[in-house]
């Protein structure tokens, strides 16, 4: 093996040199290594699974948020449905009362009318009587007396209040 440029005690010992090497780098090195790469992993890993859960949560929240969005809605909506029920309720409220206004307005009217009527058929019969006692100092020539004209008047009236309830 000289003859190759091989040194046999040469090469057992570099053998042996690197079989320690190769002990001292598994013993020193490769179970650090080792456990260094196991923890890294177990990081990824953990990392992995609470990007996982975070996400979920995340989903969980913008189902809930879009939960609540929805019962905002639906409050709204209720808020408005009960907002035009009381709008309509004091309208019709205030319609009834305007109605009622008009009525009484229309009774006073009404009463007033009556009251007017009844005060120009006093007038006038007043007058009737008026004229009545001085159509019958004419014909009579003569004055009456006050029992007289009052007697007159009421037999008169009497007949005139018959002759225009018959002719109804």
């Amino acid at each position: 093996m000289d003859g190759l440029g091989i040194n046999l005690p040469g090469l057992i010992t570099q053998f042996v040199n690197f079989g320690i090497l190769l002990l001292i780098l598994w013993v020193f090195l490769h179970k650090p290594l080792r456990r260094v790469l196991d923890e890294r992993r177990r990081r990824i890993e953990d990392g992995l699974k609470a990007s996982e859960r975070a996400q979920a949560a995340v989903q969980d929240a913008e189902a809930q948020a879009q939960a609540e969005i929805q019962q905002g809605r639906q409050e709204g909506q209720a808020l408005v449905a009960q907002a035009q029920e009381v709008a309509q309720r004091i309208e019709a409220e205030a319609r009834d009362n305007a109605r009622q206004e008009a009525e009484q307005i229309v009774a006073r009217a009404r009463q007033e009318i009556q009251q007017e009527r009844d005060l120009a058929i006093a007038r006038v019969r007043e007058e009737f009587a008026d004229l009545t006692i001085a159509a019958a100092e004419r014909v009579i020539g003569q004055a009456l007396d006050r029992d007289a004209h009052e007697r007159l008047i009421q037999e008169m009236l009497a007949e005139s209040t018959l002759g225009t309830a018959s002719q109804n």
